[in-house]
């Protein structure tokens, strides 16, 4: 396969640097406005945000039975009292969506009259939504009513999201603070998180995108003509419901005219604005943003994918003003940036060179010499965004533990697919989930700052606190339990034959599987749809597997904070590491790609590797 700029079109390529620098751009303001919100007193905020909505953060706190000091600020927890508020706050949201939809038939906004859920698909739905994961073994439109797409899920995306982001003000308090006991209150956190950033934010989203013509409606679905009729031979059956038979053997058939399509409809635009704001990804309807309801010009698919990764990039530099170092928030963006663009480019370059096997160009000109399709790959893409728009996009999502998709992952070219589902292996770091993303790439950081310190024969220290063996273990169990939960996964999935239910045989069925637990086990959400997941054996082993690789690694990252908190801040010296400069960053990207290269290179080998290997030798 000859790799060359035939298909890389300047438009293209102008999309992605566009997007690049407009993210950047954003990124500041937005990362700034953050750090006055969780740094800001009960009861006020930025932009006169608090001034609108005090009263209601105050309500909040009332029925929470958080305390209020004499100076206006709320009562602090421990790292264990926060651990465990967050832990019940995320059961109590699984038992909610649940319980909607099991017993959605029986309850209102359901103009479609859809049915319950069945228990297992409800069972790994709930812990879906629950882990910010949004894995959807169902089409949304057919399957969740408007009350448990409203109540149930577009809350839940909501809640989660203000999860990751609690979490991550923890930590960053647990590095800021110097001989402290407490890190901050869950239940303050994930107020603000939710009432001044993510609810105003998705407003105004939802606004733009409605301008654009996403769908937001009670009305039930809408039949509508056909412009062009369609007729179709349908086979003739007897009374008993066998197909009958003419004389020489052949299916008697009757012609059978389509005038009609039935539109499902809804209150789409809400939900997409959380869906991607949040990096929760489920769409409302089954085909997500390929829709034309839910992603309809190419203005909306550039706000919904810059959404995706607004607030990861703009939490960096939330982090830098939290820390009173913004030299240290602009380094961890430039490490996510530096891994993030090339490989952003390496997904448009290898779609853009398309399949060797289609040797025929668009005039009938043999191209089997070049290895190049005309255009690029576009099977699975939708031909009014393109491959640049598609590549980014996937790049974006699986980069941001995000899972949305406007184009199927499964008919990539096994390179393209090999990056996003790499970018996910990576553990969701570069850009990451909100907040996940960030106090994930916070504790490769430890990793990073211990093996300096190994290599220079000092205490490792990082923002003046010395990362001790507690921090370390703590550390290591984020990074390796995700790598764990995909590994163990898979190899059970293509042991037993209830997990055996690919559409293809060889690497790519295998590559299906693979994708599938590194969705799951990094709390990303997309697939490659070729994997039939939802069965029994699934449903549970997917939905165990996103619960474990939320919250196994939540707890050890709130462990580190209040550890972290109660240390004395160790003044800066000639010997002490500087975490800002470009030669850290370098470093934090070294440890980054190799623990997923050495941990995911050999599976990926019997997937995508594979794949393209007979793709271009066969």
């Amino acid at each position: 396969m000859t790799c060359t700029l035939a298909n890389v079109t300047f438009n293209g390529a102008l999309q992605i640097v566009v997007y690049v620098a407009v993210l950047l751009a954003l990124a500041k303001p937005l990362g700034g406005f953050m750090a006055r919100v969780f740094d800001g007193p009960v009861g006020k905020a930025p932009l006169g945000l608090g001034a609108a909505m005090g009263w209601f953060e105050r309500l909040v706190y009332r029925l929470c039975g958080v305390g209020i000091n004499a100076d206006g600020s709320a009562v602090e927890m421990g790292w264990k009292p926060y651990a465990t508020g967050i832990l019940l706050f995320n059961v109590l949201g699984f038992i909610a969506v649940y319980g909607l939809e099991r017993l959605q038939h029986v309850l209102p906004a359901n103009p479609a009259g859809l049915g319950p859920l069945e228990s297992g698909s409800a069972f790994n739905t709930a812990v879906s939504f629950v882990t910010n994961t949004n894995w959807q073994g169902y089409g949304g439109e057919t399957t969740m009513s408007y009350l448990t797409q409203m109540l149930g899920l577009g809350v839940q995306n909501f809640l989660s999201a203000a999860t990751g982001m609690a979490v991550l003000v923890a930590l960053i308090r647990g590095l800021s603070r110097k001989c402290a006991g407490t890190i901050g209150n869950c239940w303050v956190d994930l107020t603000r998180a939710t009432l001044y950033v993510l609810l105003p934010l998705c407003a105004m989203l939802a606004v733009a995108l409605v301008s654009q013509g996403v769908v937001q409606t009670f009305d039930g679905p809408r039949e509508v003509k056909l412009t062009v009729p369609l007729s179709y031979g349908e086979p003739v059956k007897n009374d008993a419901g066998e197909i009958i038979k003419n004389a020489d053997g052949t299916e008697q058939t009757r012609t059978v005219a389509v005038t009609t399509q039935m539109i499902p409809l809804g209150p789409a635009a809400s939900q997409i604005a959380i869906k991607q704001l949040g990096t929760n990804g489920g769409g409302f309807f089954n085909v997500n943003s390929a829709h034309p309801l839910e992603n309809p010009t190419p203005l909306s698919n550039f706000m919904e994918v810059l959404a995706i990764l607004l607030i990861p990039a703009a939490l960096c530099l939330t982090f830098g003003e939290m820390v009173k170092d913004r030299r240290q928030g602009w380094a961890v963006l430039a490490a996510m940036v530096v891994i993030f663009v090339p490989l952003l480019a390496a997904t448009y370059w290898f779609e853009a060179q398309g399949n060797p096997r289609i040797a025929a160009g668009a005039h009938g000109v043999d191209q089997s010499a070049s290895g190049l399709s005309p255009g690029g790959n576009m099977e699975g893409k939708e031909a009014r965004l393109g491959v640049a728009g598609s590549a980014e996009w996937a790049a974006a999502t699986t980069a941001a533990s995000n899972g949305s998709v406007n184009a199927m992952h499964d008919s990539f070219t096994p390179l393209g697919g090999l990056i996003p589902m790499w970018l996910m292996q990576l553990g969701e770091v570069v850009f990451g989930g909100v907040g996940s993303g960030l106090y994930g790439m916070l504790m490769f950081v430890i990793v990073a700052v211990f093996v300096a310190g190994l290599m220079v024969g000092r205490t490792p220290e990082y923002l003046g606190k010395k990362i001790e063996p507690f921090e370390m273990k703590m550390a290591a169990m984020c990074v390796l339990v995700p790598c764990a939960l995909v590994l163990v996964g898979t190899a059970t999935a293509v042991l037993v034959p209830q997990g055996q239910t690919t559409s293809n045989p060889g690497p790519h069925g295998f590559g299906q599987i693979l994708y599938a637990f590194s969705s799951a086990g990094n709390n990303n959400g997309s697939a490659f749809a070729g994997l039939s997941a939802n069965t029994p054996f699934y449903n549970i082993a997917l939905g165990l597997v996103m619960w474990f690789s939320r919250f196994w690694i939540i707890v050890p990252v709130l462990a580190a904070a209040g550890s972290l908190a109660s240390k004395k801040v160790t003044p800066t010296t000639s010997g002490t590491l500087p975490t800002h400069t470009p030669v850290f960053v370098l470093m934090l990207v070294a440890v980054v790609i190799v623990v997923g290269a050495l941990t995911f290179v050999p599976a990926l080998a019997l997937g995508p590797i594979a794949e393209h290997l007979q793709l271009v030798h066969r």
